[in-house]
């Protein structure tokens, strides 16, 4: 049954709509799956199976009895471990956090349960979502598919790593520094980083009642098509119910001609982040797709700022969002630390502690350098349709649970620091851009590759429709060897 695992959710939803196939059927499908190949991957850490037996057991009692289902009705999904569930434990990775239990599901899960998903289980995380790769003392390590000795990447690793073992039909993860978009380049599948605030993460927070996004960060879909991120999109997308007396959701879609005639700029590597010749290669190689599309191709094209300055900023912006999350008693430690510092020094780990301790006079400083990145973006993108990037210097790497200040990147035998993998996500991030992650097919060592394409503001559907389209020309999901 592993060609029905590997089926879009929309095909999937296909045939349980026609009665080809049941919800049940499909459920057990991926059970089965998981008792086989998790203790490979370790992708799915929290089990809610009965609870999903029963969805679908009532989802076919609908269908046969004639009812309408939803868009989802009968796919079976797992979430991120980020997410809540109500019963199941929300910890993002942190022991301390075992006992935050929620009562109640996230908006976007209800939202897609609504519509008829089936949540059969969670997917695991790295310690406080702050990594490339997914490991945390509470649920351990998650594999590569591909090669279980790689990181699946993070924070959303699980997700990816569960749609690419045939694990699920459909994953939501969340993004502030490449988050859906790395394991998604690592894993071979879909992503997409929504515009930021399109989709209310209320309930994706660590304990409390967390009404607040915070800045950067967004939730988004993960599939193995582009057209179930779509699905996924319409489905969670949409003003909160303080917004919704006002506001009302009018995203643009894609044009009739598609590509034809689309202007498409192409960013395919950068000194502040080198990537490897073999990602070039695919930066090229769907550049040239998208030409023998008719869009009309541009590999000079650039927004009117230096990356150096565009990255500075995402940083200042990204540590001082991330250090809100330590306890008290670290950060009061971080802040005694960061005083004593030499004023004279402006290297880049200074700068990173600083920000990370910034006053609101520094943050809002950053915040109006982000809103000119905003329109300078906007005047870049009134000449330009779409935007191709790399998202990963690399394919996935192996993995590496150092201290973070002993690791580093190898990028075609060049070492780099490890975090400077973020500039790819950033760049888009920082500005609250719309990035759809798409597939390129295995390198020689048989890893995904993934690259991203970016549009305006609120352009979500075209960069998805964009994606669509170049999957229909190859550039798909590739199921990994060994789990038939």
């Amino acid at each position: 049954m592993s060609e029905i695992a590997y089926l879009s959710a929309t095909e999937l939803h296909r045939r349980i709509a026609s009665g080809k196939l049941s919800a049940s059927e499909l459920l057990e499908t991926y059970l089965d799956r998981i008792d086989r190949f998790n203790g490979i991957i370790n992708a799915v850490v929290v089990d809610v199976r009965d609870q999903a037996r029963a969805a679908a057991a009532a989802v076919d009692k609908a269908l046969a009895a004639g009812r309408s289902s939803g868009p989802l009705a009968g796919i079976p999904m797992t979430i991120k471990e980020s997410y809540n569930l109500a019963g199941t434990p929300t910890t993002w990775g942190n022991p301390d956090w075992r006992g935050n239990v929620p009562t109640s599901d996230a908006l976007a899960v209800r939202k897609l349960k609504d519509a008829g998903a089936l949540v059969l289980g969670k997917t695991n995380v790295p310690l406080a979502l702050a990594d490339f790769q997914s490991y945390n003392d509470i649920y351990g390590t998650t594999n590569n598919p591909y090669d279980p000795a790689r990181t699946p990447g993070g924070s959303s690793g699980g997700s990816a790593a569960a749609l690419a073992a045939g694990f699920s039909a459909l994953e939501i993860g969340s993004d502030i520094g490449g988050s859906i978009r790395n394991p998604a380049h690592f894993c071979g599948v879909f992503g997409h980083k929504p515009t930021w605030n399109l989709l209310s993460p209320a309930g994706h927070s660590g304990p409390g009642e967390n009404r607040a996004g915070p800045d950067i960060a967004v939730i988004g879909p993960l599939a193995r098509s582009a057209q179930d991120l779509d699905t996924a999109m319409r489905i969670m997308a949409g003003p909160d119910a303080i917004m919704a007396r006002g506001f009302r959701l009018a995203l643009p879609e894609m044009p009739a001609d598609g590509l034809r005639g689309m202007r498409v700029a192409v960013w395919r590597d950068d000194e502040l982040c080198p990537v490897s010749a073999e990602v070039r290669g695919r930066v090229d190689l769907v550049a040239r797709m998208l030409a023998d599309r008719g869009a009309r191709v541009d590999f000079d094209a650039r927004p009117d700022f230096g990356s150096d300055h565009s990255h500075r900023t995402y940083q200042d912006l990204l540590q001082a969002t991330m250090s809100a999350r330590m306890p008290d008693s670290d950060y009061e430690s971080l802040r005694r630390y960061v005083a004593t510092l030499d004023p004279d020094d402006d290297s880049n780990t200074a700068r990173v502690l600083r920000a990370q301790v910034s006053s609101f006079k520094d943050w809002s400083a950053a915040n109006e350098l982000r809103h000119r990145l905003r329109w300078q973006w906007h005047a870049f993108f009134e000449r330009y349709d779409l935007l191709l990037t790399p998202i990963m210097p690399t394919a996935a790497f192996p993995h590496d649970h150092r201290p973070f200040g002993e690791r580093t990147i190898q990028v075609d035998n060049l070492e780099y620091p490890y975090f400077q993998q973020v500039f790819w996500a950033g760049l888009t991030g920082v500005a609250h851009l719309p990035s759809t992650v798409i597939p390129t097919g295995l390198n020689d060592a048989g890893l995904p590759i993934g690259l991203q394409l970016v549009g305006p503001e609120y352009a979500d559907l075209i960069t998805i429709g964009a994606a669509r389209e170049l999957e229909a020309d190859g550039c798909r999901f590739t199921p990994p060897p060994g789990y038939a």
